[in-house]
């Protein structure tokens, strides 16, 4: 795999990945929100929750990336602001997501 491609897959991962914890309301989509009897709703997962949900989905996106790297050559040495980028371009991948799921109109 060259540069290009794996730099794609790892934003598309990210896309997917920042994504995720809206369009569903199972957490990390496999373990399901417990509801309160046989004759209730189902839950909704909280703001906070998603949140929490996308931070490890961050973290595990990190992780891919720099196992990619590695695999690649030699991985790089990065800076706390490579971070914050790379935590704020997740926050702005994970906007369709929030749009769709609280500022789209029901009807």
């Amino acid at each position: 795999m060259d540069v290009s491609s794996s730099s794609w897959l790892v934003i598309l991962l990210a896309f997917a990945a920042a994504n995720l914890p809206f369009f569903n309301d199972k957490v990390f989509a496999l373990i399901p929100l417990k509801s309160g009897g046989a004759g209730q709703e189902r839950h909704r997962k909280a703001l906070f929750i998603r949140l929490l949900e996308m931070v490890a989905l961050y973290f595990v996106v990190g992780l891919i990336a720099i196992a990619i790297e590695a695999r690649i050559g030699t991985r790089f040495p990065q800076q706390w602001e490579f971070y914050a980028i790379t935590a704020c371009l997740f926050i702005v991948l994970a906007f369709p997501g929030f749009v769709v799921r609280y500022l789209r109109k029901r009807r």
